[in-house]
């Protein structure tokens, strides 16, 4: 060789190299080693409120020291069990994500315990475009007229929310969770307490409702007092036209003045008369004329 720094550049080179791949094949073979255990998991997506078996289920291999708690090892332990939520593939079976036992499957199956399913009608104004899907909370909003104000000149129209943080079961008839696709729908089943449900059937009976569709994250609550047509335009007294006076080129006080100055000059000053003196024979009169 003409360049022997070349040939020793290029040795050393070489045996970093395979240093580097020498290496790589331990630690993954050490990797490999690591202690695994079975879990069972989604074979493929599973709806929500879909009854689990041997067909939907594998176990694949787990690292034992990240198991999620609640994971099962056994298929057999899950038949018949219902989904409370939707799992994706590979997704591993919780207890969590479980109905309770003996639930059978469908609506019934994911609703809370003490709470209740009821149906509302909307469209595609109510129902938020489309966009409240099952998973969402939404606010009820009911339109209707405020029967404690007696006046029949006051306009009754009010709109208030009367239940809030109301989760949505299903759109139509579909309960899958994981479509964000807006769905135009003539109906949406929420999920209340009995005493929510009283409220909102009396709240259709009365008025038109409205869904408010609010952040996922976001439980709080807020008291309204509602708002009507008065407050809506910042109206806090009626208001009353007054009729315009004309306007007048000498004010009223003068010409008062101005009366009274010339009724005491007719008094002071009496109106001239002319005088002839009229001879009757012996007779002399005068005689007052006016001009």
């Amino acid at each position: 060789m003409k360049n022997p720094r070349a040939v020793i550049m290029i040795v050393i080179s070489v045996s970093i190299g395979l240093g580097a791949v020498v290496l790589a094949s331990n630690w993954m073979s050490k990797q490999a080693k690591v202690a695994s255990s079975k879990v069972v998991v989604a074979a493929n997506d599973i709806d929500i409120g879909s009854p689990l078996t041997p067909q939907v289920l594998k176990l694949s291999d787990w690292p034992k020291g990240s198991v999620p708690k609640g994971a099962y090892e056994d298929i057999k332990a899950l038949d018949a069990r219902v989904l409370k939520t939707s799992l994706l593939r590979d997704e591993p079976v919780l207890e969590s994500k479980l109905a309770p036992l003996g639930a059978t499957g469908g609506l019934s199956a994911v609703i809370g315990k003490g709470n209740r399913a009821m149906t509302v009608r909307v469209n595609d104004v109510v129902g938020v475009a489309g966009f409240a899907l099952p998973g969402n909370y939404v606010d009820i909003v009911v339109n209707t007229e405020d029967e404690s104000i007696k006046s029949d000149n006051v306009n009754k129209s009010i709109s208030k929310i009367v239940l809030e943080h109301i989760l949505v079961l299903a759109v139509a008839q579909e309960q899958l969770r994981d479509d964000t696709k807006p769905k135009v729908v003539n109906a949406v089943t929420l999920e209340v307490t009995p005493e929510q449900a009283e409220k909102l059937d009396l709240a259709r009976s009365v008025g038109t409702l409205s869904l408010v569709l609010r952040n996922q994250i976001d439980s709080s609550l807020v008291t309204t007092l509602g708002s009507t047509k008065k407050n809506l335009l910042n109206r806090t007294e009626p208001l009353v036209t007054m009729p315009q006076q004309p306007e007048l080129s000498t004010p009223v006080k003068n010409l008062t003045v101005n009366r009274r100055a010339s009724a005491k000059r007719s008094v002071d000053k009496p109106a001239a008369y002319e005088q002839v003196e009229v001879v009757r024979g012996s007779t002399k009169t005068i005689e007052e004329f006016k001009p």
